[in-house]
């Protein structure tokens, strides 16, 4: 069977240089497979403060039978005093099945054809997010509902980020990776905004349609990543990367390349032009191969508290917007979308920085270090007016999302490719999963502290959340030492060879 898309192959040969139109097409493709799915994530944030709000804000139906005025505008079950733990429920229904599937996912995507996994992975998110909005339309209100959608969704949702880092790793090479994957990583925001902003638009009125819509978008997508993902550069006769020098292509570096039963004249074109070289078939590596190369540990537990400082604000801004001011759901949960817009900024300067001081671990340590006093200024002066709100979410979203966006991308495709592994291209996936599924634990358990903490004050789920980003700055301690002692080093040598 050919590994070229079906939607390949009614292509004809394009007249610029193939290998850049490839990789040009496989950033921008995955950045929208990608975008997708934080799309489909971000509406339960979003209805949170709808299933459960201040009626009495609210105009009175006068033309509905209410036995109770204080929740009669709420959604059951969630009309509860309890309506925190219900609501943490379904963040921790689908952040654990997350975790839990996400290292099964990179094991499986190492050992199938990424398009394959990545369409119905894709197809099968936008039916689970789908099914939880039409509990709205057909009247549903069982807790159980509503936690086992989260759990289906959660462990859907695991076959993106192994997938769509390891076809960028496939594609592209170590040159320029930390720029490359900083601006390619703001799918993630560009995601949760739509993802805030879309949902935002039916939540107050209809929020069944909140999940619907996104659902038809990823599952259109899928529908597309079967026709036109190509995973692996060998599979249309492109060149290989550079995993252990400075380019992002290998130089002189020949592939051998399937061609299909239907090949065409840009085919035959193709394998006239590039000399064939059979290619040993790389083994796929092991969890526990994953965690035995230098540094994946100390990353892995690193993005553990990480990504629960950013989960938690994923899932519980809107919500703590709307409670700590008088902004309607549909503003909060606009203006909740700012912090993700900083977190583009903060995930393109991590990257930048990173490549240009080649210290990747250090870039991480001052934003975590920088982030936490951010942190609490923003939850004392956020709330006082709209323009300061702003201002220290853009601010908080950079420092925060910038180390999780570096270490989700960069960081672990250079540690797929790290030069212990000898070559094998089998590995990107695997050790992606390790350390975004150790990361997803976290992000699992911030969202059930904050259900649990904050009825307590939310300047409570504040403390929290610094204790964790500085529990994760704690983790990169070894590895920034080696990389300063690395830098001086470096400067030693070099000023030897300067006096001799």
């Amino acid at each position: 069977m050919s590994k070229v898309p079906p939607g390949f192959r009614l292509l004809p040969r394009a007249g610029c240089d193939r290998n850049v139109a490839y990789r040009v097409f496989i950033i921008v493709f995955t950045f929208f497979c990608y975008t997708c799915y934080h799309l489909s994530r971000k509406p339960i944030s979003v209805v949170k403060s709808v299933f459960h709000r201040n009626c009495s804000r609210l105009l009175f139906p006068s033309n509905e039978n209410v036995t109770n005025i204080e929740t009669w505008c709420d959604w059951a079950p969630f009309d509860q005093d309890n309506y925190e733990e219900l609501l943490g429920s379904l963040d921790y229904a689908f952040l654990f099945s997350y975790a839990i599937c996400m290292f099964m996912s990179g094991h499986i995507a190492e050992r199938v054809n990424l398009r394959y996994f990545l369409t119905v992975g894709m197809l099968g998110t936008g039916f689970a997010t789908a099914m939880f909005g039409l509990g709205y339309f057909w009247n549903i209100h069982s807790l159980a509902y509503y936690v086992i959608v989260q759990v289906v969704a959660g462990a859907l949702q695991s076959t993106g980020w192994p997938s769509v880092v390891a076809c960028m790793g496939n594609w592209y090479g170590k040159g320029k990776r930390g720029l490359i994957m900083g601006i390619w990583n703001s799918h993630t925001s560009v995601g949760n905004i739509l993802g805030s902003v879309i949902p935002g638009i039916f939540a107050d009125h209809s929020w069944g349609w909140s999940f619907v819509v996104p659902g038809i978008i990823i599952g259109t997508f899928g529908i597309l990543t079967f026709f036109f993902l190509v995973p692996r550069p060998e599979d249309v006769g492109c060149s290989l990367p550079d995993h252990q020098g400075t380019s992002v292509v290998a130089v002189n570096v020949e592939v051998d390349v399937e061609v299909p039963a239907t090949s065409s004249k840009y085919d035959d074109a193709d394998r006239d032009d590039e000399p064939l070289l059979k290619k040993k078939e790389d083994k796929a590596i092991t969890i526990l191969g994953a965690m035995r190369i230098p540094g994946v540990v100390e990353f892995a537990l690193c993005l553990f508290f990480a990504k629960l400082v950013s989960y938690t604000f994923l899932f519980w801004l809107p919500k703590y917007i709307s409670a700590k001011t008088s902004y309607s759901a549909q503003t909060s949960a606009d203006l909740s979308a700012l912090f993700d817009v900083g977190g583009i900024i903060g995930g393109i300067l991590a990257g930048v920085i990173s490549d240009f001081t080649g210290a990747r671990a250090s870039t991480c340590m001052v934003m975590l270090f920088l982030a936490a006093p951010m942190m609490y200024v923003y939850d004392l002066f956020g709330s006082l007016d709209y323009t300061r709100n702003i201002c220290l979410l853009m601010v908080v979203g950079a420092l925060v999302n910038g180390p999780y966006a570096l270490i989700t991308t960069a960081v672990s495709a250079d540690l797929g490719t790290h030069k212990s592994l000898q070559g094998n291209a089998k590995a990107v996936a695997t050790v992606t999963a390790f350390i975004d599924g150790t990361g997803s634990i976290g992000a699992a358990l911030g969202p059930l502290l904050t259900g649990l903490i904050s009825p307590t004050g939310w300047n409570n789920v504040f403390y929290m959340l610094i204790a964790a980003d500085l529990a994760a700055l704690l983790f990169l301690i070894r590895l920034v030492t080696k990389e300063i002692m690395s830098h001086v080093a470096t400067r030693r040598a070099a000023r030897r060879d300067h006096i001799q």
